[in-house]
């Protein structure tokens, strides 16, 4: 704990510094308030932070990066439940090697409650879902299953709720979306802080990937971007219009939040709208591809043929996985490509599931053939890593995860 809340508390470059200065107190490494803090990454020496050891966290397990990720999604019900043992021998048995599991899930809540001493303690946000998350990693790493802990960021409801000022209010209510939903604020650097702690104790239990979800402000925002209150923090002076406010927030929380997990030696990805790779930006939710992919180790862009409209000249994407997902590879190779030595793994979300809320005539039942035609386009297109999404966490079976 001692190592986490002085590597929060001081840039690398005063890491460094303090190996020839006499070693700092207790009381000197405690973190500084929120209100007091600076957010700034010109300072990184990253070749010497890389190069240090002495700052390299290790969890003690294991895992080997296999040699292209192909994983699927695990709520943390699944995960503390009777299914993870099917889903474990469903990856370790087949082409799969990896797994995405919640550990801050899409109400704001953690899958497992956190020990007493754990930071993340005070907040009272653990929900007894997963049992012993380290017994869960244990069992990953014996079957070398490469784990990936997925934290969603702003999409947060239990902290809108506990502190409004840090979210969207609607009047003197807090703004929820349709579905009953609220977020937070990405203009808040106390949120980012908070996410990051989440994040790093996910590093600390074993976790070789932070996955961060919903890293964007929330759908239609640019329609009650100037009815809604909130705070604009450090960026209401920016001499920016709103949309590159929004993109500059998002942008800079990724950058900060590698930033602070580059000592625990995990990988950093995000999932994205696969829309928002076909546009300069998504102006409402603030997420740039290009810049946001300059700033991960991966990017998930989330293709899923159900969630398109009319797109690439295919008027029913969900009925033609195959061809969705060859023209999406085409727009985001050539994006990617353009970011030369920065550009991060592509790691796209593919559906395994049926999405017959579309109605009829506009979906299609989805099973070993639509999955395997969606992964056969992106490899074809030279992208070899991908995860599956089933929100149930049911997989179709016998497919051909290699084809």
């Amino acid at each position: 704990m001692q190592l986490r809340r002085a590597l929060i508390a001081a840039t690398a470059t005063a890491l460094v510094l303090s190996m020839q200065t006499t070693p700092a107190s207790a009381e000197e490494l405690k973190i500084q308030s929120f209100a007091s803090k600076e957010f700034t990454y010109s300072t990184i020496d990253e070749e010497l932070l890389t190069a240090s050891k002495l700052f390299r966290f290790s969890s003690g397990l294991t895992f080997e990066y296999p040699d292209a990720v192909r994983g699927i999604y695990v709520t943390g019900h699944s995960a503390g439940g009777d299914r993870f043992s099917n889903l474990v021998e469903l990856v370790y048995s087949t082409d799969l090697n990896a797994m995405v599991i919640d550990v801050k899930d899409d109400f704001g809540n953690l899958t497992y409650i956190p020990t007493e001493e754990s930071d993340l303690a005070q907040y009272d946000i653990g929900k007894p879902f997963v049992k012993d998350m380290r017994s869960v990693l244990e069992t990953m790493e014996e079957k070398q299953i490469y784990p990936i802990a997925r934290v969603v960021v702003f999409k947060d409801t239990e902290l809108a709720e506990r502190k409004p000022e840090w979210s969207f209010q609607d009047g003197s209510t807090v703004w929820k979306n349709r579905r009953g939903e609220a977020f937070v604020n990405p203009f808040v650097k106390e949120v980012w802080e908070y996410n990051v702690q989440i994040a790093i104790e996910a590093a600390e239990l074993g976790f070789k990937e932070i996955q961060f979800d919903y890293v964007r402000f929330p759908e239609g925002f640019e329609n009650r971007s100037e009815t809604l209150k909130y705070s604009q923090g450090d960026y209401a002076d920016a001499s920016l219009d709103g949309v590159q406010k929004r993109v500059s927030a998002v942008t800079d929380f990724v950058a900060y939040a590698r930033e602070q997990l580059e000592p625990y030696d995990v990988d950093v990805s995000v999932d994205i709208f696969g829309y928002s790779a076909t546009l300069p930006e998504a102006p409402g939710i603030g997420q740039n591809f290009s810049k946001i992919s300059s700033n991960v180790d991966v990017i998930s862009s989330m293709i899923y043929p159900s969630h398109w409209t009319s797109y690439f000249g295919i008027a029913k994407p969900d009925l033609e996985p195959y061809r969705l997902v060859q023209e999406y590879a085409k727009v985001e190779n050539a994006t990617l490509k353009k970011l030369g030595d920065k550009a991060p793994t592509s790691r796209p979300w593919l559906q395994d599931f049926t999405a017959s809320y579309l109605g009829a005539g506009n979906y299609k039942v989805y099973g070993k053939q639509e999955v395997e035609d969606q992964i056969r386009a992106l490899n074809e297109a030279g992208i070899t890593e991908y995860l599956l999404w089933n929100a149930g966490n049911s997989y179709t079976k016998n497919v051909d995860y290699t084809p």
